[in-house]
C-alpha cells in the first residue's frame, strides 16, 4: 500500500508539474487571450453602438454572440449627430454605458477624440494576426488620430459618392468632375447638406483634399452650379429617379433603386482622371469609450472583429447587389468586393480619414459661403 500511495502521489506531482509547464510555457499572447475569454464569459454582457441603419455590421454581430453564447451583445443603433450628444450627456451624469462605438469617424474624432474620453484600441489588441501589421493596407494599422492609438479604421472604401439620372446623363459623358461645372449642370444638381452628418462630409473631404480638385471645385461647384440642398435621405433619390435633377452627390441607396428599375446609376469615379480617394465610410472605425462596463468583452471582440474570420465575415455580409465594403486586411479574399470599387494593387490613394485631413471646419465654411455667392448672382 506505501508503494502504491508513493506511486499515486508521484503521478499527480509530475501531472500538476506538467500542467504547469504547460500554461507558464505559453507565448504571452495565448495567456492574456485565456485570460481575456474567460474574463469577458464571466462579464456576460456587451454594449455596442453603431450607426444606425447598418444592417450588415448587426449581422457579423450576429457571428459574434453565436461564437461566444455566454456573452449577451446588446447593440443600440443611432447617427452621429444624435446619439453622441446622448452619449456625452450620460457620462455627464455618471452614465458609461457604451463599450465599444462603431460607426464613421467625424463624431469619433470631433466628438469623442476631442472630449478625451477615449481609451487606447492599439493596447487592447492581442491576436497576433491582429498586431502583426504587414498584414494590413501598407503594411500598418490605421488612425484617425495623431497619436495613431485611439480610432483605428478596419475598412478602406473606394467612394462613389456621384449619381445620375440615366434618362437625362449619357453614359460617359462625364469623365472629370470639372465635367460637372459645365453650363448645361446648372441648377439640375441635388447635393445632401454638408451641415448634417453622413457621406457627404467623407466626400467632400475627399474633394477638397484631392490635388486635381482642392478647394476650387467646391467653390465652383456650390457657388456657380444652383445646387439644391436637402437633409432628407429618401427625397435625394426619389428626386433623382423622378428627373427633378440630373445628378445628385451623396445619394443613398442608389443601386438598390436601379435594382429595382429606377433610372438611376453611379458614376464611376475611380476611373477618372482625378487621384483616387479611399474612406471607411460610415462603418469603418472603432474606438473604445473610457471606463466601459464590461472592459473584457470589449477587447475579445474587437479582436475577433478585426481578426481574418472577423473581417472575412464582414465583407462576406457587407458586399451585396446594393452595397461595397473592402477590408484594410490584405490577406483576405476580395473577391465579393465589386471590381469596378475594389482597391487596385500598386495605385496610389489617398486616406481622408488621416488627421490631417479630418477637419471640416474649412471645407464647411467655404461651402457656405460659396452658397451665399451663389444667391448673390
Amino acid at each position: 500500500m506505501n508503494l502504491l500511495a508513493s506511486a499515486v502521489g508521484l503521478l499527480v506531482v509530475v501531472f500538476w508539474t506538467v500542467a504547469s509547464y504547460a500554461t507558464e510555457s505559453k507565448p504571452n499572447w495565448e495567456a492574456e487571450w485565456d485570460r481575456t475569454v474567460q474574463a469577458a464569459k464571466k462579464e456576460g454582457s456587451l454594449s455596442l453602438y453603431l450607426f444606425q441603419g447598418e444592417g450588415e455590421l448587426g449581422t457579423v454581430v450576429q457571428l459574434f454572440q453565436k461564437k461566444y453564447p455566454e456573452i449577451n451583445v446588446v447593440t443600440t443603433l443611432g447617427r452621429g449627430n444624435t446619439i453622441a450628444p446622448r452619449i456625452m450627456a450620460e457620462r455627464r451624469a455618471g452614465k458609461y454605458l457604451v463599450d465599444v462605438y462603431i460607426s464613421g469617424v467625424t463624431t469619433a474624432y470631433e466628438v469623442f477624440y476631442r472630449a478625451k474620453i477615449l481609451d487606447s484600441v492599439r493596447t487592447s489588441l492581442i491576436l497576433p494576426e491582429v498586431t502583426d501589421e504587414s498584414k494590413w493596407w501598407l503594411g500598418q494599422h490605421q488612425y484617425v488620430d495623431p497619436e495613431n492609438r485611439y480610432i483605428l479604421l478596419y475598412l478602406g472604401n473606394v467612394g462613389e459618392y456621384v449619381s445620375y439620372n440615366t434618362k437625362a446623363v449619357e453614359a460617359g459623358e462625364i469623365r472629370s468632375y470639372w465635367d460637372f461645372l459645365q453650363p448645361k449642370w446648372k441648377g439640375k444638381i441635388l447635393s445632401r447638406d454638408p451641415k448634417i452628418s453622413g457621406s457627404q462630409r467623407i466626400g467632400l473631404r475627399m474633394y477638397y483634399h484631392t490635388p486635381e480638385l482642392g478647394a476650387e471645385f467646391i467653390r465652383r461647384l456650390y457657388g456657380e452650379m444652383d445646387v439644391t440642398l436637402t437633409q432628407e435621405l429618401r427625397q435625394t433619390t426619389d428626386w433623382l429617379a423622378s428627373g427633378k435633377f440630373a445628378i445628385c452627390f451623396f445619394c443613398s441607396e442608389i443601386l438598390k433603386a436601379k435594382g429595382q428599375g429606377l433610372p438611376v446609376d453611379e458614376f464611376h469615379t475611380a476611373k477618372w482622371k482625378e487621384s483616387r480617394a479611399i474612406s471607411a465610410g460610415n462603418m469603418g472605425s472603432i474606438v473604445l469609450p473610457s471606463q466601459p462596463p464590461h472592459p473584457n468583452a470589449a477587447r475579445l471582440f474587437v479582436n475577433w472583429l478585426l481578426s481574418r474570420e472577423g473581417q472575412t465575415a464582414l465583407q462576406r455580409v457587407a458586399n451585396t447587389p446594393n452595397n461595397s465594403e473592402e477590408s484594410l486586411r490584405t490577406d483576405i479574399p476580395k473577391d465579393m468586393v465589386r471590381s469596378e470599387v475594389r482597391r487596385v494593387d500598386g495605385v496610389k490613394y489617398i486616406l481622408v480619414d488621416k488627421p490631417e485631413y479630418m477637419d471640416m471646419a474649412p471645407i464647411q465654411d467655404l461651402v457656405e459661403k460659396a452658397l451665399a455667392q451663389g444667391k448673390r448672382k
